[in-house]
C-alpha cells in the first residue's frame, strides 16, 4: 500500500511539474516590460491572422490598449497570400500582419517601435519583427536578447529600423 501511495505521489508531483512548466511557457514574465502608457493616433487599424493563432489574439489585446481607434481583426486561411499582397518577404514574416494607416507592421512589434514609426513617418512600407520571439508582446515567455525590427520596402526586408 505504501508503494501505491508513493507512485501516486510521484505521479502527482510529476503532473504538477509539467503543469507549472507549461504555464510558465504560456505566461509572460516579460509582460510588465510591455506595460507602457501611450496611444497610437491612427485612422485605420486591421490585423490579419490565421483563425487558430492564440498569440495573435493576445497581441491584438495588447495593441487595443494603445489605439485611439477600433482594431479590426480579420482571420484568413490565406495568410501567405495576404503577406505577399502587403509586400512582406518570407524572411521577415511572423504569424500576423497589421495594417496601420499606410504602414504594414509584421509580427509582435512593441508599441514603442510602432509609435516611433508613426511619429517619424519614414518613406518605407512598414516594419517587421520576424518570427515569434519569446518575451515579445503577446508571446509570453522571457525576453532573452534584444529584438531587431527591420524596415520593409518594395517587398524586401531592408535595414535595421530599431533595436529594442
Amino acid at each position: 500500500m505504501n508503494r501505491d501511495v508513493s507512485r501516486r505521489g510521484l505521479l502527482g508531483v510529476g503532473a504538477s511539474t509539467v503543469a507549472l512548466g507549461i504555464a510558465g511557457c504560456l505566461g509572460s514574465s516579460s509582460e510588465d516590460e510591455w506595460d507602457v502608457d501611450g496611444t497610437l493616433a491612427v485612422s485605420n487599424a486591421q490585423q490579419f491572422s490565421s483563425p487558430d493563432c492564440g498569440c495573435c489574439h493576445r497581441y491584438a489585446s495588447y495593441l487595443r490598449e494603445h489605439l485611439d481607434t477600433t482594431l479590426e481583426e480579420t482571420e484568413t486561411d490565406d495568410v501567405a497570400g495576404l503577406k505577399r499582397r502587403h509586400g512582406v518577404p518570407a524572411e521577415a514574416q511572423s504569424c500576423h500582419t497589421l495594417v496601420l494607416d499606410e504602414y504594414v507592421v509584421e509580427g509582435h512589434v512593441p508599441f514603442e517601435v510602432i509609435a516611433q514609426l508613426l511619429d517619424e513617418r519614414p518613406s518605407i512600407d512598414g516594419i517587421a519583427l520576424p518570427g515569434m520571439p519569446s518575451g515579445s508582446p503577446g508571446m509570453g515567455g522571457t525576453k532573452a536578447d534584444s529584438f531587431t525590427v527591420y524596415e520593409l520596402d518594395d517587398g524586401k526586408s531592408g535595414g535595421v529600423y530599431a533595436e529594442i
